[in-house]
């Protein structure tokens, strides 16, 4: 029996080519098992039981986790459909039987992109019952947010009030996930039901092998070599915004425009001494337990600017301060974030300067030392063996000392050319240029958010692409802050970039910003979209990209002519055809 097949140079993911090949072999089966003359009594195998995994991301974690689970899925007996959130419509929920959903969350307890419509049908009065369907839910999230994993946990408590059936319990995992994840796998998994007689899952058939990941990682960065760490900013600027590129070498790195970098910092060895000589302790001293001397821990091993909750409230119940005391017990988010403000580790513990903690208990009220992600800012084709990064450095003066940014200050004072720094590559298939050359795209990235802007110009131009590129770009003085001018205008002379509009919010009386642009031209912006325009947005999350988004809105509605219900159902099929994406952080 011959079955569909597909060319090597189909335009798949390995995944889909999974999918696509595991489908096929079920159907295979499914046609043998009808043929005609199977005799009486005889039992038909079935194909191998489904097993829907659906991920909800932001950045792509959530996405590389749901392989991780096919993978165990198979190992199983089961054939994995993986599908992103945004691709489920809620009538092909009802329809399914097995679902696993990985999820991560995005700010402050908000669904992430991908997931916006699935959630709001699935919230719905008008939701479907789901008495037919076993699930299990895996939470992806950051302990150091107060609504840890909280995409997750509506996604598992929806499901069960909907009838579905949970298999195993839901698992919330900390930035460290691998261990959590595999012990959930090996928990879950397992406890799907299986149709009687359904047949271990079946070997891809022509299906690409599976993505061979990297050895360089979080917990194995490469060691790259800066090769420019370059003032980007002018000497009046309020801001300090620097440019890196590190050397990838024969690292066999490699990565997409869109994609992030992940760079693990060394903690400030002059705080490191300060804390030591704080709490009374010799940078020599070794606890039961730990394998290096505290100070080597306290450098490479473990968050000593961020305090954790453990930490603020060990502190409490030893300081005996009126006000600290009243925010930890009684006063809300707002108030604890109001008096964290500024404060370190070291302004948290001299509260009170009496207040000792030894070596292994401090370590204790510490989190592990985490990468910082950034944005990468160039092409691999316009900049082979290379990558770049366009960073604010993070400085700040509190309680009389001066503070700054874990790895931004790191990269900035600490690592200059000629010196490494760990780096692994963070794939973001949310956040990528269409597959079409010829589609027009919108770019609003203000300051640092231009980053993975410079990296789609250069990569249009290094494609040959036709289609048309608008930026937005601003920051606060066109003086100091126009980073990457020479570069956006020569893209502009030589008609790589269609469009450029900018906005200085402090070269005048009134403040003017992206969004500000966007709604002076509305009337093209709308056009564009009408065309068939990407929309893309990077930078701050919790005013700007909420900002653009409700002048997108205005836009739409002004010069479609459309009410606000109909604006929003506008933007929200724009991001259901992944047309609108965000790099928001």
């Amino acid at each position: 029996m011959n079955l569909p097949y597909f060319p090597e140079d189909a335009p798949f993911s390995g995944e889909q080519r999974a999918w696509v090949a595991g489908y096929l072999a079920g159907l295979k089966t499914r046609i043998l098992d009808a043929k005609p003359g199977a005799g009486p009594g005889s039992v038909p195998q079935q194909a191998a039981a489904v097993l829907h995994i659906l991920f909800g991301t932001q950045t792509g974690n959530a996405e590389g986790v749901a392989s991780d689970v096919a993978a165990e899925a198979r190992a199983h007996g089961f054939n994995p459909v993986i599908l992103g959130l945004d691709q489920v419509e809620i009538e092909r929920l009802a329809e399914m039987e097995r679902v696993v959903i990985v999820s991560s969350t995005y700010g402050e307890g908000e669904m992430p992109d991908n997931a916006l419509a699935f959630w709001t049908a699935l919230s719905a009065e008008t939701a479907p019952r789901l008495e037919h369907l076993s699930f299990s839910v895996l939470g992806l999230g950051d302990t150091a947010y107060d609504a840890f994993c909280q995409a997750a946990k509506l996604f598992d408590m929806r499901f069960e009030q909907l009838g579905a059936s949970r298999v195993a319990p839901r698992s919330d995992c900390d930035v460290d996930f691998e261990k959590a994840a595999k012990e959930w796998m090996e928990a879950a998994l397992p406890a799907f039901p299986k149709p009687a007689g359904a047949s271990p899952a079946a070997a891809p058939v022509a299906a690409a092998p599976p993505e061979t990941k990297s050895a360089w990682n979080r917990k194995n960065p490469y060691p790259a070599t800066v090769m420019v760490n370059r003032l980007l900013s002018g000497p009046s600027s309020g801001k300090e915004i620097r440019h890196y590129e590190f050397d990838l070498a024969t690292s066999g790195l490699t990565y997409e425009a869109g994609d992030a970098l992940g760079v693990m910092p060394v903690n400030n060895p002059a705080l490191v001494t300060a804390l030591l000589d704080r709490l009374g302790i010799s940078p020599e001293a070794v606890f039961a337990g730990s394998s290096q001397p505290i100070g080597a821990l306290l450098t490479l091993a473990y968050e000593i600017s961020t305090p954790s909750r453990e930490l603020v409230s060990e502190i409490e119940a030893r300081a005996g301060d009126d006000a600290l005391t009243h925010v930890v017990r009684h006063g809300d988010k707002e108030a604890m974030d109001a008096w964290l403000w500024g404060k370190d580790i070291l302004d948290v513990l001299n509260v009170n300067t009496a207040v000792r903690l030894g070596a292994e208990e401090f370590v204790a009220l510490l989190r592990p030392l985490q990468h910082r992600a950034y944005s990468i800012s160039s092409s691999p084709l316009a900049h082979p063996g290379e990558v770049h990064l366009t960073i604010a450095s993070v400085r700040w003066r509190a309680e009389e000392r001066e503070h700054g940014g874990v790895c931004s200050t790191f990269l900035a004072d600490r690592v200059g050319p000629g010196q490494t720094a760990g780096i692994f590559v963070s794939p973001n298939k949310a956040f990528r240029l269409p597959t079409d050359n010829d589609a027009p795209i919108i770019m609003v990235g203000p300051g640092t958010g231009i980053a993975p802007f410079r990296a789609f110009l250069e990569q249009r131009r290094a494609l040959g692409a036709k289609g048309r590129n608008w930026l937005f770009f601003g920051d606060q003085h066109r003086a100091s802050d126009f980073i990457y001018e020479g570069e956006l205008t020569a893209m502009g002379k030589d008609g790589l970039l269609t469009r450029l509009d900018l906005a200085f919010s402090r070269d005048q009386a009134e403040k003017i910003y992206v969004q500000t642009r966007m709604r002076e031209n509305g009337r093209d912006l709308f056009s564009w979209l009408e065309d068939g325009a990407y929309f893309y947005v990077c930078g701050d999350a919790s005013r700007m990209a909420k900002d653009v988004e409700d002048a997108l809105r205005d836009v739409i509605a002004t010069h479609g002519a459309m009410t606000l219900e109909a604006a929003d159902a506008y933007v929200g099929a724009l991001r259901k055809s992944k047309r609108y994406l965000r790099d928001v952080y």
